[in-house]
C-alpha cells in the first residue's frame, strides 16, 4: 500500500526543556521531551518520580507521528481532564508532535480549585514549549520491496537514483528488501518500483 505524494513534514522539539509555575504555594515544574515512540515515554516519567519523589503528581501528555496518530494524557490522581487535558492542549496549539510534556506538582497546602488547576498546568507546559527549540521533520515510511532477481538491476538502479539505503536484503529467485521513504516521496517511488517490475507494501513488522 502506497500513500499519496503531499506535505510530510511537522514540527517537533531538538532537546528538552523546562518551564515552571508556582501559585499559591504550589510549584508546577514541567519537563519537556522530544520522542519518536511510546516506549520511551514510561522511562522519561519514571526518572522524573525518582528524582523528585517528594513531589504529589506528574501529570502528562505526548503526542507522536506526523498527524498526532499515538497520544495521551494523565491526570496522575488530579481531578479528571484539569491536568493530563490542559498539558495536551498547549502541545495541540503550539502544532507540536514528538512531544512528550511531563509536569510534576508540589503541593502547597492550598487547594487551586479545578479552574486554577487547568489554569496552572496550561502556563507551566506552555512555558516549557516557549523554552524550546522547534525544528522541522520528516516524515517517512517503512516499505517492503518484493521482486524476481531479474529485476534486481532496475530496483537497485532506481533506489540509487532517489538516493535511498536499502535494508534487509534478501537475495535468491524472489528478493526483498525494506526501505524508508519519506511520505512525500512514495507515490514517486511506488511508480518507480512498478514500472522496475518490483511491488511495494507498507512493512507493519
Amino acid at each position: 500500500m502506497c500513500v499519496m505524494d503531499g506535505s510530510d513534514t511537522y514540527l517537533g522539539i531538538s532537546s528538552p526543556s523546562e518551564g515552571l509555575y508556582k501559585e499559591k504555594g504550589s510549584r508546577f515544574m514541567a519537563f519537556a521531551y522530544p520522542v519518536v515512540s511510546e516506549e520511551e515515554v514510561r522511562p522519561l516519567i519514571e526518572k522524573l518520580r525518582k528524582e523528585y519523589h517528594d513531589a504529589r503528581h506528574y501529570c502528562y501528555a505526548y503526542r507522536i507521528g506526523r498527524c498526532g496518530e499515538k497520544w495521551r494524557c494523565s491526570d496522575d490522581g488530579e481531578p479528571s481532564s484539569s491536568a493530563g487535558r490542559p498539558i495536551y492542549g498547549q502541545i495541540l496549539s503550539s502544532g507540536l508532535s514528538d512531544i512528550l510534556i511531563v509536569v510534576v506538582r508540589y503541593f502547597g497546602g492550598i487547594k487551586l480549585g479545578v479552574p486554577g488547576l487547568i489554569r496552572a498546568y496550561r502556563t507551566a507546559a506552555a512555558e516549557a514549549i516557549s523554552c524550546a527549540v522547534k525544528v522541522e521533520k520528516t516524515a517517512a515510511e517503512r516499505l517492503r520491496v518484493t521482486f524476481g532477481y531479474q529485476a534486481m538491476d532496475k530496483v537497485m538502479k532506481a533506489l540509487k537514483e532517489m538516493g535511498l539505503t536499502p535494508s534487509g536484503m534478501e537475495s535468491g529467485e524472489e528478493c526483498a528488501l525494506e526501505v524508508s521513504v519519506r511520505l512525500a516521496l512514495t507515490g514517486t517511488f511506488c511508480g518507480r518500483m512498478e514500472s522496475a517490475g518490483a511491488s511495494v507494501t507498507r512493512d507493519d513488522r
